[in-house]
C-alpha cells in the first residue's frame, strides 16, 4: 500500500514529516530529532511508527535533502542528519563527527511516456548521461530505439526532471554517470548538487516523482520505493558487466557484495557501477551522522536505541517489504562495535 496520498504529499513539499513521526516525551525530555536526505524518508517513517508502538518513542524526521542533513547536525539543531553521500573521514575527524550505513537502497530512471510500463525500456549510462546532458531530445531517437527494437516510441519531446535541492541521491546518480561517460565527468561531475544542463528542478525524491507522473515526456531520477509506492515507470539497465538488469532487492545486495565496509574509513562505500552480472548500476547506502561526544547524550542514546532496533528482525522485515536491503548481519555487528569504540558521554562512557 502506498506511503503517500495527496495529503502526504503536500507535507513532504515542505519537508514536514507526517503526524506519526511526531515527538512524545520521554524519559529526561529526550526526544530524536533528524534531518536529511530523502531516499531513506519511506523507511524510516515505517521504522519510526513501528518502533513508537513497541517503545513509546516517537521520531521527528525531515525529509530535506542530503546537503540539508549535513548542515544541519554540524549546527547541531538536531540528534542526527542523514546523507547518502558519505563524509569523507577527514570531514567527519574535523566535525567530531561519525557515521554509519543505515539501510541500502537503488535509484532508478523514471519515465512518463505513452505506453511504456515499467521494465519496457532499458537504458545503458552513455545513453541515460546523454538525455541528462541534452544531447538526447525525442523518445523515438535512433539511439533509444536501437536499445528498445521492440519499443513502440512516440516523437514526444523528452522533458528532463532532477533534484534543486542538495541531494545524496544526486550523488548516487550523477556519480555513476560520471563512471560511466568522460564528457559528463569533465563537464559536469558527480556531486549532492551539480549544474545542470538541461531540465527541470523538483524538491526531494518526492518532488521529482510528482513533476514527472504529470509531465508527459517526462524523465527522472528517485529511490526504488517511490516509483513503485507511486506506480511510476522504471527502466531496466545495462550494468557494468553489459547486462540488461531489473532493480530488485537482490540487485541492490548484489552491488553490495564485494564493498569492504571493514576496510573503508568511516563506512564511506560507494556502490555505484559496481561489477556482477546481477548488480543493480546505481546502488548506494543512505547514512546517518552524529556526534563522537553528544551535547545531549541521553537525546543520541536513544537515536542509537532506535537503529539497534532496526537492524534487527522487525526492521529488516520492514526494509524488504519497502524495496529496500537491510544491512547484512556482519556489517551492523560492525557497526554497533563502532559505536562502542566512537561515540560516548563526557566521562568517556559508551551510550550503548
Amino acid at each position: 500500500m502506498s506511503l503517500f496520498n495527496t495529503a502526504m504529499m503536500r507535507k513532504l513539499a515542505f519537508g514536514v514529516v507526517a503526524a506519526a513521526l511526531a515527538p512524545v516525551a520521554m524519559a529526561a525530555d529526550t526526544s530524536i530529532t533528524g534531518a536529511g536526505a530523502s531516499f531513506p524518508y519511506p523507511i524510516y517513517s515505517k521504522w519510526a511508527a513501528t518502533y513508537k508502538e513497541k517503545s513509546g518513542v516517537g521520531l521527528n524526521y525531515q525529509s530535506i535533502g542530503s546537503s540539508g542533513g549535513v548542515k544541519q547536525i554540524k549546527s547541531k539543531t538536531v540528534t542526527f542528519g542523514a546523507s547518502d553521500k558519505p563524509l569523507k573521514i577527514e570531514e567527519l575527524n574535523e566535525g567530531g563527527l561519525t557515521q554509519f550505513p543505515a539501510v541500502m537502497g537503488g535509484v532508478v530512471p523514471i519515465v512518463n511516456v505513452k505506453g511504456v510500463k515499467s521494465g519496457d525500456l532499458t537504458m545503458d549510462g552513455a545513453l541515460l548521461s546523454d538525455i541528462f546532458l541534452g544531447k538526447i531530445t525525442k523518445w523515438d531517437d535512433k539511439r533509444i530505439k536501437s536499445l528498445n527494437p521492440s519499443a513502440t516510441l512516440p516523437s514526444t519531446r523528452i522533458t528532463v526532471v532532477h533534484r534543486a535541492d542538495g541531494s545524496g541521491t544526486t550523488f548516487l546518480f550523477t556519480d555513476y554517470l560520471a563512471k560511466v561517460n568522460g564528457e559528463w565527468r569533465e563537464s559536469v561531475g558527480a556531486g549532492n548538487t551539480v549544474e545542470w544542463p538541461t531540465g527541470i528542478g523538483a524538491k526531494g525524491n518526492e518532488g521529482v516523482a510528482g513533476i514527472a507522473s504529470q509531465t508527459d515526456g517526462a524523465i527522472g531520477y528517485v529511490e526504488f520505493a517511490y516509483a513503485k509506492q507511486n506506480k511510476l515507470a522504471f527502466t531496466k539497465m545495462v550494468n557494468k558487466n553489459g547486462v540488461a538488469v531489473s532493480p530488485s532487492n537482490e540487485a541492490f545486495s548484489a552491488a553490495a557484495d564485494g564493498a569492504d565496509w571493514a576496510g573503508t574509513p568511516g563506512f564511506a562505500v560507494v556502490l555505484t557501477d559496481q561489477a556482477g552480472a546481477a548488480a543493480w548500476p546505481i546502488t548506494g547506502a543512505s547514512f546517518v551522522i552524529v556526534y563522537k561526544k553528544p551535547s545531549d547524550p541521553a537525546a543520541l542514546r536513544e537515536v542509537l536505541k532506535f537503529y539497534d532496533w532496526s537492524f534487527g528482525d522487525a526492521g529488516a522485515k520492514i526494509a524488504d517489504e519497502l524495496d529496500y536491503v537491510p544491512l547484512p548481519k556482519k556489517l551492523t555487528d560492525l557497526i554497533r562495535a563502532s559505536w562502542k569504540a566512537n561515540i560516548s558521554d563526557a566521562a568517556g562512557r559508551p551510550l550503548l
